[in-house]
């Protein structure tokens, strides 16, 4: 018998995770897949260039939402998805990751009694300031499938009271999309298009949070830190658009543009090539820690705490405060205990994606 899966995507980090499951569901013959952009990230530096990145098609649809407060982003996305569901007549909502897209439509899909798939479930901060873990929370609560990408994601679902028969331990399909793009990560050489590589170190960096970006005093903190690391080795901060905006509402342009190398925001296999060569990634994202702790790449993140704490257990990562001397101490130490060898991890092997079709589509079981 047939089925239709609609995806609902509406970030960047969504899109990786989408693109193995739609190459898996792709495979079938009996299966419809309907991919909706909600338009969340509508920069197209900041979406169309990962569909052509990651080799899939670009949405069916596109809910044109763009930007605005969390409770505008997250009626809007309900208001338009309402009646594409019910058009659509899908036997299971997909949903990834924990954007605002991501709590909306899984809350679309179960009050029109719609089953739920929610990819990367069971990660968990216990920092309720953060509003991805709301987004996390209420989207584990409301799915019927729940596929967790590690062992301590299971232990979060399990100790909420959610039933094992939710529950599949699948691994992690950000790292499926890595392995399928390091071939040509590793032909793009990225770092050599900006003099750096090749036993030129460099520091990478990423900040986007609201707990980073949006405190003017933290903010600035941030960029002294940036400019000192830059004494030792260029940085290279491809910029978030809001991180850019209030750094320059602070007047801090020009000193920050002439102390660090400011990029405009790069598509995946770029963003791969520059990790992969990188001395030290200083980030707050949540899936640039799980990619340098699968390449084995040292990096600091800038967060009290972490929903991923295996890639501070099991790998590179370190969590550091944006305090005065912090992340410069924290990034020297991160540099000098580099792994000769990666960490192997559970699951984290390519095929996270062909266990969610099995579940999607065969009734399989992973635990």
């Amino acid at each position: 018998m047939s089925q239709t899966f609609v995806s609902v995507v509406g970030a960047r980090p969504n899109f990786m995770k989408l693109a193995p499951l739609a190459h898996a569901l792709a495979a079938r013959t009996d299966v419809r897949h309907v991919v909706v952009h909600t338009g969340q990230h509508y920069d197209a530096e900041m979406s169309d260039a990962f569909f052509r990145d990651l080799d899939i098609p670009l949405p069916d649809c596109n809910l044109g939402v763009g930007s605005g407060s969390h409770a505008q982003q997250t009626a809007a996305v309900m208001q338009r998805l309402e009646p594409l569901c019910i058009e659509t007549r899908p036997d299971v909502v997909i949903v990834y990751g924990d954007v605002n897209s991501t709590m909306a439509a899984a809350l679309v899909a179960a009050k029109l009694g719609v089953r739920v798939a929610h990819v990367e479930a069971g990660l968990r901060s216990r920092d309720w300031s953060m509003p991805e873990e709301i987004n996390r929370v209420v989207t584990d609560r409301v799915s019927d499938l729940l596929f967790a990408p590690s062992r301590d994601a299971v232990a979060n679902l399990c100790a909420e009271g959610i039933g094992v028969e939710r529950i599949h331990f699948v691994g992690n399909v950000m790292i499926d999309s890595l392995i399928a793009a390091l071939p040509a990560a590793r032909a793009a050489d990225a770092p050599a298009r900006y003099g750096v590589g090749r036993g030129r170190p460099y520091t990478l960096v990423t900040l986007h949070r609201p707990s980073n970006v949006d405190d003017p005093a933290t903010l600035r903190r941030l960029v002294e830190s940036l400019a000192a690391l830059a004494a030792d080795a260029p940085v290279l901060f491809p910029v978030h658009p809001r991180t850019r905006a209030r750094i320059e509402a602070l007047g801090l342009g020009p000193s920050c543009a002439a102390a660090l190398r400011w990029l405009p925001p790069v598509p995946y296999v770029e963003m791969l090539s520059l990790t992969l060569a990188a001395g030290v990634v200083v980030t707050d994202s949540g899936g640039l820690q799980e990619e340098t702790t699968y390449l084995g790449v040292p990096c600091v993140t800038v967060r009290a705490q972490t929903e991923r704490p295996i890639t501070c257990r099991e790998g590179t990562n370190r969590l550091v405060l944006p305090d005065a001397g912090a992340i410069e101490r924290a990034a020297a130490d991160a540099r000098s205990h580099r792994p000769l060898v990666p960490p192997v991890l559970e699951r984290w092997d390519g095929h996270a994606a062909e266990r969610m079709a099995g579940v999607l589509c065969d009734g399989a079981r992973f635990s």
